[in-house]
This record gives C-alpha cells, sequence and structure tokens, in this order.
C-alpha cells in the first residue's frame, strides 16, 4: 500500500483548471521529484495537499485513510509538513532564529506559559543540529539572507514528526555546500520512512537525490521516469515540444563599452578589480553566496557604496546616491527576491499585471499625477505576447501568475523603457525551462544596451552569457567561457 495515493484530482480557478484529473503515488522511504512547467498544476497540487486549498474532485488517501485537510495545521497533524518557496511567511522582523524555530510549538496545547531565553535557545539549537544546519540563533529574522531562510524553514520543518515532507524548490537560494548538506540529510531521512515529494526545475538537483521523476503538464502528470532518468525525455514531457538550446552564439563586442568599474573595491579587505561591458554583451557574474554578486549589483545600482574605485556609465562618471538616480540615468535591475523586491502584495494597489509593469514609470507615463490605463494595458499587451506570458490578460492579478510569470512581467518592467545598462540578481529562481527559455531570448534580443547577471548556479551562467566571470571574496577574475563541469569546479573550489 502506498503512503500517499491522489487519484484523479481536479480544481479549477475560475474558468482556468488548475489541475485536470491528477494521479500520482508515493511510497514510504522514497524522494519522488515532481518536475513541470510554471501553470502545470504543481502549486496547486500542494496546496491541496498542504491543506491550503480544497479539491474540486478526487480523492486523496494517507496510509489507507481518507486525507482532506482544511489547514495546513490538519495536514501537519496528519503527518504531512510543506516548505514553500517563499519564505517570508515564517517568521516576522523582531523574531529571532531562535524564536522562529519554534513558533509552531509555541502554539502547541501544553506548552508552558512562561519560557525562558536558555530555554528557547536550547530547544532552537537541538533543530538545528538534527537537521545539519548552522545559523545564528540571535539573530533578527528581517536580518536572514533568502538562504537563511530557506534553512529555517526546513529545520523546522524537519524538527515536526512526519510521515511526507514537501519541498518546494529547496535550493532555489542555497549553496552548492549548503544544497549537498541538504541532500545528505534528505537521504538520512529517506532512508529511515519517510517520504519526500521534491519540486524543483533544477536537473541536477533531482539527478543527486530522486528515485523517480513525475512530469506535470497541462494539470495533471504526463509521464513517470525511474532511475537511470532521460531528463532530455522528461523536460520534452514537461515542455509538450523538441528540446531547443538556449545556448547564445557568443558576440564579438569590439565597440565601446557602457559600464566600466575601474580600481573597485566592493569592501575595504577586498582586492581591487576593473570590469568592462558593451553594448549588447550578456556577461554572468557567478560564485558561491556571500562572494558578493548581490553587493556588486546594489553598489551599481545606487543602493550600496563602492569601498574605493570609480563607475563610468557611458564614459561618464556613475556615483548614483539612490536607485531613482541609477533609473533615470539609464541603469535597470531586478533584485533577488521578487517577491519582497519587486511584486506588491496581493489586493493591493499595483498588484496586477499592468501595474507591475508599470510601477517604477509612473511619474514619467503620468507626469500630472492623473493615471490613465491605455499606457499600463498596452505595454501589458506586448508583455504578454512578447514573453509568452500565461495570464488571463493585463489586469490579472500579479500573485494569480506561476513564478516563471512573475519574472516573465518582472523583466518585462524594464523592457517597458529604454535602458543602458540592465542588472538582473538570480532571474532564474523558481522558472522552469520553457520559462527560462523565453526570458533567454529576450535578455540577448536587445542589442542596445549592456547586461549584467548575477548567479549562483553556473549552468545557468553558461546557458546566458557571452562571458563568464567569478566573483570570489568581493573580487572578480574572469574565466575561460568553457563547460559547465569546468566552470563550476572553478567556482566551488
Amino acid at each position: 500500500m502506498p503512503l500517499l495515493h491522489v487519484d484523479a484530482l481536479s480544481r479549477s480557478f475560475q474558468s482556468t483548471r488548475a489541475l485536470a484529473g491528477a494521479t500520482l503515488t508515493i511510497d514510504a522511504g522514497e524522494i519522488v521529484a515532481l518536475m513541470g512547467a510554471n501553470g502545470a498544476g504543481k502549486s496547486t497540487l500542494v496546496k491541496i495537499l498542504s491543506g491550503v486549498l480544497p479539491a474540486d474532485s478526487g480523492t486523496i488517501t494517507l496510509s489507507g485513510q481518507t486525507y482532506a485537510p482544511r489547514t495546513p495545521a490538519e495536514a501537519a497533524a496528519a503527518g504531512v509538513v510543506t516548505v514553500h518557496q517563499s519564505t517570508d511567511l515564517i517568521g516576522a522582523a523582531g523574531l529571532t532564529v531562535a524564536d522562529t524555530l519554534l513558533l509552531t510549538r509555541f502554539s502547541q496545547r501544553g506548552q508552558p506559559f512562561f519560557v525562558s531565553r536558555a530555554s528557547i535557545r536550547r530547544q532552537a539549537q537541538a533543530i538545528l543540529d538534527a537537521a545539519g544546519f548552522d545559523l545564528p540563533l540571535d539573530r533578527d529574522f528581517a536580518d536572514l539572507t533568502a538562504a537563511d531562510r530557506q534553512l529555517v524553514a526546513i529545520a523546522r520543518a524537519l524538527a515536526n514528526r512526519a510521515d511526507l515532507l514537501i519541498l518546494d524548490e529547496p535550493t532555489a537560494s542555497l549553496s552548492i555546500a549548503e544544497s549537498q548538506r541538504l541532500f545528505t540529510i534528505l537521504k538520512r531521512l529517506r532512508d529511515g520512512g519517510l517520504a519526500i515529494l521534491y519540486i524543483s526545475h533544477r536537473t541536477a538537483d533531482l539527478e543527486a537525490i530522486a528515485n523517480r521523476v513525475l512530469v506535470m503538464r497541462g494539470g495533471a502528470v504526463a509521464g513517470a521516469f525511474k532511475r537511470p532518468i532521460d531528463f532530455a525525455a522528461a523536460i520534452e514531457t514537461m515542455i509538450g515540444r523538441k528540446l531547443q538550446s538556449a545556448r547564445p552564439g557568443i558576440r564579438n563586442t569590439e565597440g565601446p563599452p557602457v559600464f566600466e568599474m575601474r580600481d573597485a573595491q566592493l569592501r575595504s579587505d577586498s582586492a581591487p578589480f576593473d570590469l568592462v561591458v558593451h553594448t549588447g554583451e550578456v556577461v554572468a557574474i557567478t560564485g558561491v553566496l556571500g562572494a558578493g554578486k548581490s553587493r556588486l549589483l546594489s553598489a551599481i545600482f545606487g543602493a550600496s557604496r563602492l569601498a574605493a574605485g570609480d563607475m563610468y556609465l557611458d564614459g561618464r562618471l556613475h556615483r548614483p546616491k539612490t536607485p531613482a538616480e541609477a533609473i533615470a540615468a539609464g541603469v535597470a535591475m531586478a533584485a533577488e527576491d521578487r517577491h519582497r523586491s519587486s511584486l506588491m502584495p496581493a489586493n493591493w494597489p499595483g498588484s496586477s499585471l499592468a501595474a507591475t509593469i508599470s510601477l517604477p514609470h509612473l511619474s514619467k507615463w503620468y507626469p500630472h499625477g492623473l493615471l490613465f490605463g491605455g499606457r499600463e494595458r498596452r505595454e501589458a499587451e506586448k508583455a504578454i505576447s512578447r514573453l509568452r506570458i500565461k495570464a488571463s490578460g493585463p489586469q490579472a492579478p500579479i500573485a494569480s501568475l506561476s513564478g516563471g510569470n512573475q519574472q516573465k512581467a518582472v523583466l518585462a518592467r524594464w523592457e517597458a523603457e529604454p535602458s543602458r545598462l540592465l542588472l538582473l540578481d538570480e532571474p532564474f529562481q523558481g522558472v522552469d525551462v520553457g520559462a527560462r527559455y523565453d526570458i533567454i531570448k529576450a535578455i540577448r534580443s536587445r542589442s542596445d544596451r549592456a547586461t549584467l547577471i548575477a548567479t549562483s548556479d553556473p549552468e545557468e551562467a553558461h546557458e546566458v552569457a557571452d562571458r563568464i566571470l567569478v566573483i570570489d571574496h568581493h573580487s572578480l577574475a574572469a574565466v575561460p567561457h568553457g563547460t559547465p563541469s569546468r566552470l563550476s569546479e572553478e567556482t566551488h573550489a
């Protein structure tokens, strides 16, 4: 008897059918990977399994018993624990890492009314030790990086007694070393009898950890693959067409530079470096987490300062004091965490697809303060067509779009107005192969600007860039544009 059996599960949102008879099984003591293009139904399936949404039809059994959780708490009590891709809601400013790790315990019955700080730290450290993670217990949750928030979420989930652990893109913000440590933990849990549903777009993750791969398309399971996994066939099943390489042809950029850094230091103790990016060129910067990728882009965008050195944009000194000054000079940026930096919360003004695109351009598009929807609508319609955004229309809530389509909307924001330098920080985070191809095609179709991309994934760097630079200890070094495996070894040695 399988631990989990999902039979003919369906769910619709008005006229959109998110699940169309999805059927799958998971046994105890195995890791089943779930692949699917953005919008294939993965998130809806996970929300039903985790008690966030009810199904319209179909049945689920867990250990032979009918399973229909009405809340995440009911799902957890039944033995199903989920770690979602976005970890913003697992904690809040003012809570320490230790507090966040114990939040679910604080709400359980039978807990003491008073608890000492020493007891909280002791229990939290035990959770981290069991998970194999090293995190600062007293750091404020608001100050954590995306990677550290992911580790907190996973550690807290592992602390709950579960029969089925659902992980949605768990390595999206993790370094290679952190990912490998997570894989070791998950294999140990699997060998102990835990069932794991692992959702990821990264084939390297699935190759390392999955016993089976299920592929979703159109709201149903369209294919199943056992080890050794034929990932080319799995990806073609996922996107519904023959796999096309997005690998760019390298451009010869001998013209004048768009952007330069001379004797730049990101920190006072880091080595100085130079950087030159030419018109039409796509340069990728890769390196481990904490090496300085985001700090470099932040300094160019005026959100932080260089410790030393100068920057030049089209030959003119570039010293933006704020992002607004950088935008006015012709620099655009999509930051790492789109949920925190680029998207408005649901039900807020500006939370539609059209408003997401127009947000940084309001003063230019509507100089007299009167908002007319015509420009917004036209730009959104062009973006839907050009980037193949799957949305009901320009006014579709941005929260209703899948992760890949949200990322396309963020890119469309900076495609709507001319820029000289586009900065993209982890642009393929949580983006499937098909959407990644569309985004790369859009990035490389522009010859009127330079593009600088920060990514922790050497495979992604190899796929998108004309030239690759490695950042280490907040300083840059060029590498040959060779194979991904060679680059990976150089980057993470």
